[in-house]
């Protein structure tokens, strides 16, 4: 955690910080809520002509997006092409891609990779190609147009832009503080639901304040952890889906969870992700006695996209009774892996597998929901004033399985998008809004119900609604779901809020719009595997739930 903030030339240590700044009820043209790739971008974009607040649940540089090894992709080298990338996007969502936002966002690729150069984040280079960086090639895609930063691309970014966030005069910076709720024109009585800004819980003191905004954008990310394994970090509990739920947004095609073929199986690693690089530089899956599988489930064999290579490894291995698969890339030189993967060497090594001699053990994990809450090119929800960007949103990008290497393009446009919508509106006048309300609260007497439930959700998440699926299973969940919500509405309603409550309370509804969604679809399509219905329908309809309807 920054333990000091910098502003106009004077230190504060985060206490003196927040008591100086919270001695009222805070007012700001534009609240972020989330630190990623999207945040960021989004404030630093702003921050010029608005007075911004980012607020964050634990530390700036806590997140997925500085856990991104593998990069971002765009046409970059005149051997590829912008109608290449957006095919290869359309060809991995199966059906369900937008393809107007397809082609928005992948012709404003460019100018967004310019932009980071410009802000000083590292590319690994190359002066052999015609683009002088070095580009990789993932699965699902035609060409090599992965830009990235060795395999720590979403480190050097997130690095980059959090030195200028903290140095901005215009950005007040608040960590280690969790958004409770959005505040809302229907919340508040009003005829019209407009967004007002949101409550926050200061995890360090367990005081709630008012945020008042102008705008406020949700840019927290996504919701791994309503899985009991994930490449997401702690992080990742679905809150800005389910607080935009609750507003009033619409959210579409959450059924279509991204399990990533190869995260490293070892006991003694939490979560870590191989990159998709490392198939995209030649390696090999292989079953525990040398034999390679990939080329009897799909013609792009390694290469093809994650969907397809996740459940030819769940196949493989519910088949054979394995509990993980190997990625051999060990015929590459000592020297390639160094300068390719250092951080995964590195990794690996630490725990005993030397990746230039053996293969690496490997299973698929839940790492990327391609739904979200319904925006429009700018960023714009259902909600006025109110904005979703990056994994939280679900713009028409992904469609039913996300192309690699899309997700931080994403991040990047639409956070430009939503700045120029932003910026095209005068901020209104300040309004004062009604403080949190615990009067009728008390301190709760035990927390090990919040815990023996997050474990509860997370399990049985993790069996009945993963990479393949039945109708029987997604039922079972949904009863589970409907006992935890009664039991986490009683503990909101009579006890003070905390983090995990909060988390919780965000990732059991979030789990309920995943089932949901998964059982109103009749097909398979995309990341969303049915045993029932293994065909897939003549045409392409995405999941669509509106808030009391």
């Amino acid at each position: 955690m920054f333990q000091i903030f910098f502003r106009n030339g004077t230190n504060l240590l985060l206490s003196e910080y927040i008591t100086e700044r919270m001695a009222s009820m805070p007012q700001f043209d534009v609240l972020i809520i989330g630190s990623g790739l999207a945040g960021l971008s989004l404030a630093l974009k702003l921050a010029s002509q608005r007075k911004v607040a980012v607020i964050t649940k634990k530390s700036l540089l806590e997140g997925a997006s500085v856990l991104a090894q593998g990069g971002i992709a765009a046409v970059l080298s005149k051997e590829d092409s912008l109608n290449e990338h957006i095919q290869d996007t359309l060809t991995a969502g199966d059906g369900l891609c937008d393809p107007t936002t397809a082609s928005y966002v992948i012709e404003h690729a460019r100018p967004a990779i310019d932009w980071l150069i410009a802000q000083g984040v590292p590319f690994s280079r190359d002066a052999s190609t015609d683009s002088g960086y070095h580009l990789t090639r993932e699965g699902g895609h035609s060409h090599r147009r992965i830009i990235h930063a060795a395999d720590a691309t979403g480190h050097a970014v997130q690095e980059t832009l959090a030195s200028k966030v903290i140095a901005h005069p215009n950005i007040t910076l608040l960590e280690q503080h969790i958004a409770i709720d959005l505040i809302t024109g229907k919340k508040l009585g009003h005829r019209h639901n407009q967004c007002y800004g949101a409550y926050a819980l200061n995890c360090l003191t367990g005081e709630v304040i008012t945020i008042a905004a102008h705008d406020t954008i949700l840019a927290t990310g996504g919701a791994g952890k309503v899985y009991l394994y994930t490449t997401n970090p702690d992080t990742a509990t679905g809150d800005g889906i389910a607080m935009g739920w609750r507003a009033g947004c619409r959210v579409s095609n959450m059924e279509f969870i991204q399990f990533h073929p190869t995260c490293l199986y070892h006991p003694h690693a939490k979560s870590f992700l191989i990159s998709e690089a490392v198939r995209g530089e030649g390696g090999i899956l292989k079953l525990p006695d040398g034999t390679r599988f990939m080329p009897a489930h799909d013609d792009r064999a390694e290469l093809a996209p994650r969907d397809i290579v996740a459940r030819a490894i769940d196949f493989e291995m519910k088949k054979r009774g394995l509990d993980c698969v190997y990625l051999d890339i060990s015929h590459q030189p000592l020297h390639f892996l160094q300068e390719h993967f250092p951080t995964i060497y590195s990794r690996c090594l630490s725990l005993g597998i030397d990746m230039a001699r053996q293969p690496i053990p490997v299973v698929p994990a839940a790492h990327y929901i391609c739904g979200g809450i319904v925006t429009d090119l700018h960023g714009r929800t259902d909600v006025p004033n109110l904005y979703a960007v990056g994994e939280t949103a679900c713009t028409g990008l992904h469609g039913a399985n996300r192309l690699a290497s899309n997700s931080l393009l994403e991040c990047m446009v639409f956070s430009n998008a939503a700045a120029h919508s932003i910026l095209a509106t005068p901020p209104g006048p300040s309004i004062q809004l009604p403080q949190w309300d615990e009067s009728l609260v008390t301190d709760a007497d035990e927390d090990i119900i919040i815990s023996h439930n997050w474990a509860e959700l997370r399990q049985f998440m993790w069996d009945y609604v993963g990479i393949v699926r039945t109708t029987k299973r997604l039922e079972r969940a949904q009863h589970r779901i409907r006992l935890l919500h009664e039991e986490i509405y009683e503990y909101y309603a009579n006890f003070h809020v905390s983090s995990d409550l909060l988390e919780l309370r965000n990732l059991v509804l979030t789990a309920d719009l995943i089932v949901q969604s998964a059982l109103s679809r009749h097909e398979s399509r995309g990341l969303h595997y049915s045993k029932d219905y293994p065909g897939t329908l003549p045409m392409a309809v995405p999941t669509v739930f509106i808030p009391n309807a």
